[in-house]
């Protein structure tokens, strides 16, 4: 080893560096190796996923994908949307014509077959013993009829709702109706006055607590009905919004394709747009065509049918109260004017003259010779029935109720009231069959126009994303 010379200094020794003193650490040490000074945080996987599609934004294939893909999203958002819309639409039409009309025409015959049973029984009554086995059968008809129409409207009503409550009233009812009117009809059939009494509080029963459930449910299944028209012929806005949207988003981008490569057609855009297209005529001329005919279902057919029903009730009810006067004979009086008259004979009155006003109404709602016929012999049928009446009440008012008997329920040759009460119920059946034949077509029409939409929107709208996937797909194979 060299030895330094002599006479000359040592070189200073060199110096080691000293470690700065670290404080003892408090307290576990945290998991995992500690962050260097200074580093950010890692960023979430969104907004990397973000950062990488604003990168891929800024090239052409990659504006390309987010064209393609959002094209196709809304194809088919707009396909979905039509075809809920219209199966929605579809149903509501569907339910006008096999349901809630129905379902009101038969709360209107329930209606129709209780007035009727309580117009037979008082005919029958008033023969006494010689009631006739036709009136006896037309009693048990009506009440059938009632039976098996409230079983039907039971079954297709809601448990307890409106309908339902009122149903189970009826049915309750209707037992003790009929039990009342066999009591009256065995006291009658004896020469006892208490007969009367019983087909008085039998009527009253009619009256006063079945017929008003029964025009209750008439007019909650016609509310059922509205709803379902309400349903059925409101324009689809949603899905013509979309479809309109995504015709425009298919222009800006068969246009921006153009202007950057100056190829006028791509076919995948172009068969986006056809089908897209068709959807959306479909959807408009279907709606607008299926519109029409439920409009005119209800214009002229629901709205005739519900004034030919009420003509037919207010029928029903002069001829039990017509009935009743001679049953009554004066025993139960109401004060009008001023001056006490007989009760069934001012029911009578009032009920003429809303049959009256029925007849005017359904004569104006009716649109051809074959509707407005029935309803025209109607009303000449219901002027010689008031005549007649006007002669009954003069000879029972002159003390000859035989005279007044005959002419209500006499013969054929004694020309009764009950003739033409029969004429006009013939008169309004015809007319009804007839409105509701054509209620039936219109409605049919309305409900078949949009036969087919739902699945066709549905096929088409994947076609039509596919083409713009696949429209898009050319023009990035280019970049390859």
């Amino acid at each position: 080893m060299t030895q330094p010379p002599k006479g000359s200094a040592a070189p200073p020794a060199p110096r080691v560096p000293t470690l700065p003193t670290v404080p003892p650490q408090q307290g576990p040490l945290p998991p995992g190796p500690a962050p260097a000074a200074g580093t950010p945080p890692r960023r979430t996987a969104f907004a990397e996923n973000v950062d990488q599609l604003r990168a891929a934004a800024t090239t052409e294939p990659g504006r390309l994908r987010i064209i393609g893909a959002f094209l196709a999203l809304l194809v088919v958002a707009f396909g979905a949307v039509t075809a809920w819309q219209a199966t929605d639409r579809a149903a509501a039409a569907d339910d006008v014509l096999n349901n809630s009309q129905p379902l009101s025409s038969a709360a209107a015959d329930i209606y129709r077959s209780l007035a009727d049973a309580n117009t037979a029984a008082s005919s029958g009554f008033l023969a006494g013993g010689q009631e006739t086995k036709a009136s006896r059968e037309r009693y048990e008809k009506d009440i059938r009829t009632a039976a098996e129409k409230l079983v039907l409207a039971a079954n297709n009503s809601d448990p307890n709702s409106r309908s339902a409550e009122t149903i189970t009233k009826l049915n309750r009812l209707l037992p003790e109706y009929k039990g009342l009117i066999e009591r009256a009809r065995a006291n009658n059939r004896q020469g006892y006055p208490l007969g009367g009494a019983y087909l008085r509080y039998a009527n009253d029963t009619m009256q006063t607590e079945m017929l008003p459930a029964a025009e209750d449910l008439y007019k909650t299944e016609n509310e059922r009905l509205r709803g379902d028209y309400a349903d059925a012929t409101p324009y689809p806005w949603v899905a013509i919004a979309l479809g309109v949207l995504a015709l425009a988003g298919l222009a800006w981008a068969q246009h921006r394709t153009y202007q950057r490569t100056n190829r006028v057609l791509n076919h995948g855009l172009v068969a986006a747009t056809a089908t897209t297209t068709v959807v959306l005529l479909w959807l408009v001329v279907g709606h607008s065509v299926a519109r029409a005919g439920l409009n005119d279902s209800y214009d002229h057919g629901v709205r005739s049918l519900n004034v030919l029903h009420d003509a037919r009730i207010a029928s029903l009810k002069a001829r039990g109260n017509e009935n009743l006067t001679l049953v009554s004979r004066g025993a139960e009086t109401v004060e009008v004017g001023g001056e006490f008259k007989d009760k069934f004979d001012v029911a009578y009155q009032a009920s003429m003259k809303d049959l009256a006003d029925g007849l005017a109404a359904a004569k104006d709602l009716a649109d051809d010779q074959a509707g407005g016929q029935p309803v025209q012999a109607a009303v000449g049928s219901m002027d010689v029935w008031k005549e007649r009446h006007q002669q009954a009440r003069d000879a029972d008012d002159a003390g000859d109720y035989q005279a007044a008997l005959s002419k209500i329920i006499g013969s054929k040759s004694d020309e009764p009231t009950g003739e033409c009460f029969d004429n006009v119920d013939r008169s309004l059946e015809t007319a009804l069959a007839h409105e509701k034949l054509e209620f039936e077509q219109a409605a049919g029409d309305g409900r078949d126009a949009m036969t087919g939409l739902p699945a066709g929107a549905a096929l088409l709208a994947v076609l039509g994303a596919t083409g713009a996937v696949l429209g898009i797909g050319r023009r990035l194979s280019e970049y390859r």
